[in-house]
């Protein structure tokens, strides 16, 4: 185990500790972006794209890198095996590139999509590939938002399971779970459709090194009996919660995180 790093952070809903977001053109999400593609050829590009070219080596690096292992990943198949329609992921956000593998491999054999900012659908060279992989851009207009809603309907009815990570900043290796806001849980409300967490912690191997566990909660419902602010915040404290409960299971940091004193 290296020494302990120290980061400094200002405010925990917006700082971000990501390193390879800059310099990136961020592509405009308007009414003119294409959510859904319907074309046998895509189809068929996105089916090898994501099978082979995604999950294999986003499986190998993650059991190689991090040792991944996952507790209840049999509530997840529970669900699917009684219900057709698809449901939410929550996930905290504690690595770039790891985190970009962990839905699919969390929900293998179903193909995960994954809603993002505009940076991942705007990387030279990988724009394609990630809207291949299931990225999903978060819309900026009225007429972008339409078809972005669109797009997460036809998923949901066609069974996929989509992923969320509420914190929206990357904090490598941050142990604990930040502060996140309700308004991404109004996609479930909705649609009326579960949702589970999804809890990354980081914890000793046999040889005092980090390997990470993740841990599989849910479903938890929407209570369709409450109004959908007071619904969504519902939900979004119960993941909340059990997201900090999970957490606590952590035994090791790399990184230590520390508010600055202004």
């Amino acid at each position: 185990m290296q020494d302990l790093k120290i980061k400094f952070f200002e405010n925990e809903l917006e700082d971000d500790f990501a390193e390879n977001n800059s310099n990136i053109k961020k592509v405009k999400i308007d009414k003119n972006y294409k959510y859904l593609h319907k074309n046998i050829f895509w189809k068929f590009g996105a089916f090898i794209v994501y099978r082979l070219v995604f999950y294999v080596p986003a499986f190998i690096y993650s059991k190689v890198k991090f040792g991944l292992k996952i507790e209840g990943k049999e509530k997840i198949k529970n669900y699917r095996k009684h219900n057709k329609k698809g449901y939410f992921v929550y996930h905290n956000h504690t690595q770039e590139v790891l985190d970009t593998f962990l839905p699919s491999i969390v929900n293998i054999p179903k193909k995960a999509y994954i809603i993002a900012n505009a940076d991942n659908v705007s990387i030279k060279g990988l724009k394609t590939a990630n809207k291949m992989m299931g990225a999903i851009p978060i819309p900026e207009d009225k007429e972008s938002t339409k078809k972005f809603l669109e797009a997460i309907n036809y998923y949901l009815e066609k069974g996929k399971p989509i992923s969320i990570y509420p914190e929206a900043h990357v904090w490598p290796y941050y142990t604990g779970i930040r502060n996140f806001k309700s308004v991404s849980f109004k996609y479930p409300v909705k649609q009326n459709v579960p949702i589970f967490s999804c809890t990354t912690t980081y914890q000793k191997n046999t040889k005092n090194k980090i390997k990470v566990v993740l841990y599989i909660d849910g479903p938890f419902y929407p209570n369709v009996d409450l109004p959908l602010k007071k619904a969504q915040e519902n939900l979004r404290n119960q993941v909340y919660n059990t997201m900090v409960k999970r957490s606590k299971l952590s035994n090791i940091e790399a990184i230590k995180y520390v508010k600055k004193n202004i």
